[in-house]
């Protein structure tokens, strides 16, 4: 029970999963209220909470969804959720048969919209992953990839595969394999990320600066390409272009307090070693606002299948717990100050 509450808290976010629980408790609070006041009135208020309360938290869930599963979990709740709204507040009499309605949508919603499109193969690669059998799960795609050799996604994911099965020239030729067959600049963009996080993972930090501009060239409103850009430039103390880099992954609106903590981290780091400490104090405040994103790091890099990101990671999550806990001062970033 605990592994799934820790799997919503990231899938939701800390800033979410806050809302969700107040929304929950105040709307409870006064639905009892409204249930003690003997008015017509008081009904439909509670119907109002319901339906106000069944609302956000579709938002809150679809919301944090990305392409096609926020289009089918949309389609499905979305007009279900209308259904009760309109038998409510306009035809109370027969709220059953909308509640009828609504419960039938979602049923035919689920088949129509709600059919997994990922190949079996990606299925059982996923069982193998999450058991640590990466060489089965390889294997899983190997078979795919054998029956569609022209999808470039399929050699995305089964170079993530080999990233954490620690294979770093097979899954460089995979991702290069991605490149040869993207037919657009998103997908061109995806794997050039993947190849500057293959790099940075073995500390090639010249090759992954490569990597990431051009990824950054093809995809600048992407936040994950400044992201990743903007780390790399962290490395390499290229402090200028970094905070470039890492505005604008912020202005592209980073969806988790996680790595928005980062992003500051790296922002706090690049102004200290350019010895603008008025600068880092104004960061480490926007730091210290994502402290739930160290939380949100610490669940994750406990994952057995997080080596990678540990080996990544770890100590920057670290550095900047420390320096939201007071036990780490701008000082110690100063020294070379390359621009």
């Amino acid at each position: 029970m605990t592994q799934y509450l820790a799997q919503i808290r990231i899938f939701l976010g800390a800033a979410r999963l806050r809302l969700l629980v107040f929304l929950f408790i105040s709307t409870g609070i006064l639905s009892g209220i409204f249930a003690l006041i003997p008015e017509p009135w008081a009904v439909t208020a509670q119907t109002l909470l319901l339906l106000l309360f069944l609302a956000v938290v579709v938002i809150i869930i679809v919301g944090r969804m990305q392409g096609d599963m926020r289009y089918r979990w949309g389609a499905t709740l979305v007009p279900a959720v209308g259904l009760l709204a309109l038998g409510a507040l306009f035809f109370p009499d027969f709220f059953m048969a909308f509640l009828g309605g609504a419960v039938g949508w979602i049923v035919a919603g689920s088949f129509i919209f709600g059919k997994d499109k990922a190949p079996r193969q990606y299925k059982e690669a996923i069982k193998h992953m999450r058991k640590n059998e990466y060489e089965a799960a390889v294997k899983a795609m190997d078979a795919l990839i054998k029956d569609e050799p022209k999808e470039p996604n399929h050699y995305r994911f089964r170079a993530e595969l080999l990233r954490l099965w620690d294979k770093y020239g097979r899954a460089k030729r995979d991702y290069e394999e991605m490149l040869s067959l993207a037919q657009d600049d998103a997908t061109k963009a995806v794997a050039y990320n993947g190849l500057a996080e293959l790099d940075l993972q073995k500390n090639k930090f010249q090759e992954a600066l490569q990597s990431a501009q051009k990824a950054y060239e093809l995809a600048p409103h992407e936040w994950v390409a400044a992201y990743n850009l903007g780390m790399i430039q962290d490395r390499l103390h290229h402090n200028q272009p970094a905070l470039d880099s890492l505005n604008q992954a912020l202005k592209s609106k980073i969806p988790d307090a996680r790595h928005r903590l980062l992003v500051c981290l790296y922002i706090v780091r690049a102004h200290s070693r350019l010895g603008d400490f008025e600068a880092a104090q104004t960061a480490l405040a926007q730091l210290k606002q994502q402290r739930s994103g160290v939380n949100e790091w610490q669940v994750i890099l406990n994952s057995p299948q997080a080596e990678v990101l540990r080996s990544v990671l770890a100590d920057d999550v670290a550095t900047a717990r420390a320096l939201i806990e007071g036990t780490l001062t701008l000082e110690a970033f100063t020294g070379a100050k390359k621009s």
